[in-house]
């Protein structure tokens, strides 16, 4: 009895040292830009890195360099909450119990999405065999229950019973709590203080994602600021319409939530393991990775395979455990060398659209070694070399693209620069600040009065941010209809064209008013007397009213004179020396 007893304590101690030593350090996945960033050390405790990261997020989370053009509605509070929300005037006390007790009877679809989640199960992950393959959850449990010990909002030694309405919704560990005064909605700063680790690694996108010749600033882009993208949009601060400036929120707010991946109130790890997860935001003209992977051969193997592989695998696991056999976004975009984390943006090289400054740095060793990152993630299936000519394949037609874009935008800019677009010098009226007016804008898809967007201006802005990204998702999603000839290379090849035969157009329509304007002033040189600016006709009635008797014997005079004129010419004297010009007609 005694050896077992020893066996146990020391079992348990080997635990014990297991745990400690897995947080020693911060973990590997929070990357060292990030650590620099908030002036920690590698050797941090999870706590200093959660307080850390809460104090950089809230002081950059609000509503941004244009706030003054734009006020919230009533829904932004569900997109934004920290910054919004305000709870229901429900002046009571509640407790834990009761939480699930009212809204079993007000909203039982919250109720149970929570019964099937991992929050209300957590013993029943406790008692899952090692075989099981959601059984990694347990370090999960684990260590988040040191994280809220290490906070002081869990007792030591005392393990998280489940995670209720009440935890996220008013305070972890909290009992009871004021309807109207202590409800809130989570933010990505209240999911983290369980889950500090998946926080760090979200966060630090703002910090990995630093491009060296500043094509995009600071983070961008990425879910860590997409909110802070989202405001500072001068076309979208612009809108007087904010229900249709809601349908870019409703994407732009990972930076302010985890449900937008991990649906609340269920929060499941197999739904957002899956590419549908992430369908809600890219997809469409400019966003469309999921309709491009879906179309690839990778999206193929899912949709013909898919419901055959175990979703409750660790993601590291997918293909080893979990019987997956081929990728989906979440088993490339979240794995960097081998690791995987929620910083999604790790190896991004060309970001949301492709620059010309992108193209003309793209072999800075930024830039290299995020190739070569990806040339690791394609390996996992592809030989090394396959996967090279693939991504040099890539670049080089993303350049081919980038080249189309920039030719065209030269004519658009020298037609805009010489004010012949339609309506520029009659009718293209100025645009709600904050948006400014220059060629082919972003605020071509949002704004329409008088000629503020013309023809050229519209299919320009298709061109530089929608067809343009379409194409370049098309090669690195691997879908080939969607970079040539559906999509792609074919819509910026019509683009170009459109946008051509306008130049033609107008340019030819500017030449020949410039000709009438000559005729015009050719006229009024030639009119009776140079008269005014008039035109001929009205040049002589005003020369002639002006003068009474001209005006009623003059023309007979005149004409009198004329027909005299003629009387002589047909009366003059032949010239002997002048016949033979007579007869050819030439002086006739």
């Amino acid at each position: 009895m005694r050896g077992i007893l020893v066996r146990a304590l020391t079992v348990a101690t080997l635990m014990t040292v297991l745990v400690v030593t897995a947080h020693a350090q911060i973990w590997e996945t929070v990357p060292d830009e990030q650590l620099k960033a908030l002036n920690l050390s590698r050797s941090a405790k999870p706590k200093e890195l959660y307080d850390a990261l809460v104090a950089r997020y809230k002081s950059n989370l609000n509503k941004g360099k244009l706030a003054k053009w734009w006020e919230p509605t009533s829904m932004d509070q569900y997109f934004a909450p920290s910054l919004f929300y305000k709870p229901p005037e429900l002046n009571i006390e509640t407790t834990r119990e009761q939480c699930v007790q009212c809204h079993e009877a007000v909203t039982h679809g919250w109720v149970k999405s929570w019964q099937r989640s991992v929050h209300a199960n957590l013993d029943q992950i406790r008692a899952l065999p090692a075989s099981d393959s959601r059984a990694y959850k347990k370090t999960i449990i684990a260590q988040v229950e040191q994280n809220l010990q290490a906070q002081g909002l869990l007792r030591q030694g005392t393990p998280l019973k489940e995670v209720a309405c009440i935890d996220c919704h008013m305070g972890v560990g909290k009992t009871s709590g004021n309807h109207a005064r202590d409800l809130h909605l989570p933010s990505r700063a209240d999911c983290g203080s369980c889950h500090i680790k998946q926080f760090a690694e979200a966060e630090s996108e703002r910090d990995t994602q630093v491009w060296p010749q500043k094509q995009w600033e600071q983070g961008h882009p990425s879910h860590a600021v997409d909110y802070t993208a989202n405001v500072e949009t001068a076309t979208w601060a612009a809108l007087q319409q904010r229900e249709v400036a809601a349908g870019c929120t409703m994407c732009h707010y990972n930076q302010t939530k985890c449900d937008g991946c991990h649906t609340r109130h269920e929060f499941s790890t197999v739904e957002a393991r899956k590419p549908e997860a992430c369908s809600t935001c890219h997809n469409g003209v400019d966003h469309n990775e999921y309709e491009q992977y879906l179309l690839s051969k990778h999206g193929t193997a899912y949709q013909a395979h898919g419901a055959k592989w175990d979703w409750n695998a660790q993601l590291a696991d997918a293909f080893a455990k979990g019987g997956q056999g081929a990728p989906t976004c979440q088993t490339c975009h979240m794995e960097y060398k081998g690791k995987y984390s929620h910083n999604v943006t790790r190896k991004v090289r060309w970001g949301f659209l492709p620059f010309k400054s992108i193209v003309d740095n793209i072999d800075h060793p930024w830039f290299a070694e995020r190739k070569e990152a990806w040339t690791q993630t394609c390996s996992q299936c592809h030989s090394p070399r396959f996967a090279t000519r693939y991504l040099d394949m890539v670049d080089s037609g993303i350049k081919e693209g980038v080249k189309l874009v920039e030719d065209t935008r030269k004519v658009v800019q020298k037609l805009y620069d010489d004010k012949l677009l339609v309506g520029q010098k009659t009718n293209r009226p100025a645009l709600q600040e904050p948006e400014k007016d220059e060629p082919g804008a972003f605020n071509s898809f949002f704004f329409s009065k008088g000629n503020t967007s013309t023809v050229v201006d519209r299919t320009f802005a298709e061109m530089w941010e929608q067809h343009i990204a379409r194409y370049m998702k098309g090669l690195q999603h691997v879908n080939p209809g969607g970079w040539t000839y559906s999509h792609g290379w074919s819509d910026l090849i019509k683009d170009q064209t459109i946008i051509n035969e306008h130049d033609t157009l107008l340019r030819e329509k500017a030449q020949t008013e410039q000709r009438l304007q000559k005729l015009e002033a050719g006229s009024r040189r030639t009119s009776w007397f140079n008269y005014g600016s008039e035109s001929t006709t009205a040049g002589a009635q005003r020369w002639l009213s002006e003068r009474p008797l001209l005006a009623t014997g003059g023309l007979a005079l005149a004409g009198g004179g004329l027909l005299l004129g003629a009387a002589g010419i047909g009366r003059r004297r032949r010239d002997p020396e002048n016949e033979a010009t007579d007869r050819d007609g030439r002086c006739d």
